[in-house]
């Protein structure tokens, strides 16, 4: 079984493992397609800011670029995990409305109950099978990750993005209350006053809050959500890259060159010619 990777990795690439999930300390991103099976017990994530509930025999698919985190989780819980690098899974000519719902923050997500003994089976052969250094038995890994992933896809939901936490007391609730409004207004100018004021709580309160739960600083996160956005205006558009950063919610260029190149290790330029091609051979424009 291969080892769990380390999530401060920009890509985790392709990498399937198990085991027993422990709580997340911070909100993080990289830049694969990541795909988790709930074995036993529920799991509960924000995801761009919108909280997901997987229980025991779901499926939960989504692109790890949007800032996601895993908040709870049962005493019994037990996860399959496995990321897909973003080239591969466009290299893959999926329907383009799975694309376009996965690159614009969708949460792929069902349940199987009479394919839970096959999927746990699936997973455990993934992972032999892309730790064995047999490019054979990787091919044959990848075409049927990508059978599964376009399974999994027919059975969700058009537009399933999560749901906002529910309003209450808790420093998790106001957490992921705010962590929704910046994924919902991040192209606008925003300040701490305003984003605590959607609490509402006093914004060096609030900002407290935010960084204990979600283990970064409101203004982190809103670089999270505006370097996601960044992502997929580069791969789906081909707007100039300064219009990109402005769309995204960047008020300087500068700014925007540096915050994503640290980011995504490469320049937005660079980024758009490793993947606006692949997503455009599916014609998707």
């Amino acid at each position: 079984m291969l080892r769990a990777p380390d999530p401060a990795d920009h890509v985790i690439g392709l990498a399937c493992w198990q085991g027993r999930p422990a709580l997340m300390t911070r909100a993080h991103r990289h830049h694969d397609i990541e795909i988790n099976y709930a074995v036993d017990g529920a799991l509960d994530y924000l995801i761009g800011g919108r909280r997901v509930v997987a229980g025991p025999g779901e499926m939960v698919a989504f692109w790890a670029a949007i800032p996601h985190q895993l908040v709870g989780a049962a005493p019994d819980a037990c996860v399959r995990w496995l990321t897909v690098p973003l080239h591969i899974v466009l290299g893959w000519r999926m329907p383009p409305a799975t694309v376009r719902r996965l690159l614009q923050g969708d949460v792929l997500t069902a349940t199987a109950e009479d394919r839970r003994d096959a999927d746990i089976a699936l997973f455990g052969q993934w992972a032999a099978d892309l730790s064995s250094g047999d490019e054979e038995l990787r091919h044959v890994a990848l075409l049927e990750i990508e059978a599964r992933l376009r399974r999994l896809s027919t059975a969700t939901p058009a537009g399933r993005r999560g749901t906002p936490a529910p309003g209450g007391g808790s420093s998790v609730e106001h957490a992921a209350q705010m962590a929704d409004f910046i994924a919902g207004s991040f192209r606008d100018p925003l300040t701490a006053d305003r984003i605590a004021a959607t609490v509402p709580m006093h914004p060096h309160y609030a900002m407290a809050v935010f960084k204990q739960v979600m283990g970064t600083t409101l203004g982190a996160y809103l670089t999270q959500c505006r370097i996601a956005e960044a992502q997929r205006l580069l791969i789906t558009t081909g707007m100039p890259v300064a219009d990109v950063a402005a769309a995204a919610g960047f008020g300087s260029q500068s700014r925007f060159y540096a915050r994503f190149t640290q980011a995504c290790a490469t320049p937005p330029g660079e980024y758009r010619k490793l993947h606006r091609g692949l997503y455009r051979a599916q014609g998707l424009d």
